[in-house]
């Protein structure tokens, strides 16, 4: 009898030692959200609309004389025209004004 009280408690404690150690299961976070869009800086801004805007005037102006398409040789993507120290950087300016203007040289020239 007194074996068996003791298989008993020894059972219970490992038993209740068991089932304390045990975790439950959470399941982890949901994840952040996205960070928000940023948008695009007024030095950027401005010189896109400039590019695109001086790109479209000499595409159509290349068209119409019968010029073959060379957006790049024009003295405007070489010179990148409006730039104003005070926006920002030269070479961020550079870099939108003529990705805009071979885009707009490109509408220009194809009168879409």
């Amino acid at each position: 009898m007194e074996r068996s009280f003791l298989v008993l408690a020894l059972s219970s404690t490992l038993l209740f030692l068991a089932l304390g150690c045990a975790q439950a299961y959470y399941p982890p976070p949901p994840s952040p959200p996205p960070p928000p869009i940023a948008q695009e800086s007024t030095l950027v801004q401005f010189a896109e609309r400039k590019g695109f805007t001086s790109g479209r005037s000499d595409g159509e102006a290349d068209a119409n004389r019968g010029a073959p398409a060379r957006p790049r040789h024009s003295r405007a993507f070489r010179r990148t025209p409006g730039y104003d120290p005070q926006l920002g950087p030269f070479p961020i300016y550079r870099d939108a004004f003529r990705d805009a203007y071979i885009r707009g040289y490109r509408t220009g020239y194809n009168r879409s």
